[in-house]
């Protein structure tokens, strides 16, 4: 089969059913017709002698071979899909493109506003968009272009995504300033024995960081209360008996306005590290490169504001 023979398009198509579920919903992605859509999968399962997706009520579900080819036709309509639109050089004073990076909710208040000063200082015409990271898709998103970039702690990610570490922190605990039980110093024995308020944007599974070093020396802690900002952890500690733990930078940024106690983690763990990731199908790109080091240099900026 030479690929001269093939419209390109229809693989265009299959990625658009791949990811929607359905003909309709991928129509809407494509701005095609329905019609249109269903003519071009005819003309592929005739091509590739496969169904590739079978109805099951609402939704149509990929077989086997179209699963095996997914990922590879995703790649490459991400590459081509760059190479279209970002070949050449870059010129953040007169590009007026969206770049968009994942980061988790907890994090956006520390780094966001410094990520968008600059940009405003260097490039008055592009827009960044800031979504929530989804860690299991992280991958396929940043190799289709979906994402330029996404920050987050050390991920188990294939070789095909890049990583520069941009920070490495220690963990602190956060109390009220006239807690009945703490006053300027914290044992591990008095940590335990608290209740504590964990953050989170995870629905379910409550550890974090600080649980799993906590784990490893054989201690568990009683979490009493979830939420999903740094800030919002801090208020609650200011009002209540309540423990929270974060990074030393997240508490300087959260704490600052509220007061609590900032006190050293009563237990040895390796500083929380935090990267940035890129897909190596923009390790070359001008653009990509330029956000990736704008993002660097405003995660460090961050965490100099922080120390003031």
């Amino acid at each position: 089969m030479h690929l001269s023979r093939i419209d390109l398009n229809l693989f265009t198509v299959f990625d658009a059913i791949y990811r929607e579920g359905g003909i309709t919903s991928a129509s809407k992605r494509l701005h095609l017709s329905q019609p249109a859509v269903s003519h071009a999968l005819a003309r592929l399962r005739e091509l590739l002698d496969d169904p590739l997706f079978e109805r099951h009520g609402n939704a149509m579900t990929p077989t086997p071979k179209a699963r095996a080819l997914a990922a590879t036709i995703s790649r490459s309509l991400g590459a081509l899909e760059n190479v279209m639109q970002h070949a050449g050089q870059f010129d953040p004073a007169t590009s007026d493109r969206t770049f968009t990076m994942a980061v988790r909710e907890a994090q956006e208040y520390s780094f966001l506003p410094a990520v968008l000063r600059r940009v405003r200082e260097t490039a008055p015409n592009v827009d960044v968009a800031s979504v929530r990271i989804d860690r299991r898709d992280l991958e396929e998103d940043l190799q289709s272009g979906e994402l330029d970039v996404g920050i987050d702690v050390a991920l188990p990610l294939s070789l095909d995504v890049r990583r520069e570490r941009v920070s490495a922190e220690p963990l602190v605990v956060l109390v009220r300033q006239d807690h009945p039980a703490i006053d300027g110093s914290l044992d591990l024995e008095t940590y335990l024995a608290q209740d504590h308020v964990l953050v989170t944007g995870r629905r379910r599974g409550a550890s974090g960081y600080e649980d799993v070093t906590l784990s490893r020396a054989g201690f568990t802690r009683r979490i009493r209360s979830r939420c999903q900002q740094h800030v919002a952890a801090c208020e609650i500690v200011s009002q209540s008996d309540l423990l929270t733990t974060m990074t030393r930078n997240q508490a300087d940024l959260a704490n600052r306005h509220i007061g609590n106690q900032v006190l050293p983690f009563p237990l040895d763990s390796p500083p929380l590290e935090t990267f940035v990731y890129w897909h190596g199908n923009v390790q070359d790109d001008a653009a990509n490169a330029w956000f990736r080091e704008l993002v660097r240099e405003s995660l460090l900026a961050s965490r100099a504001v922080g120390e003031l």
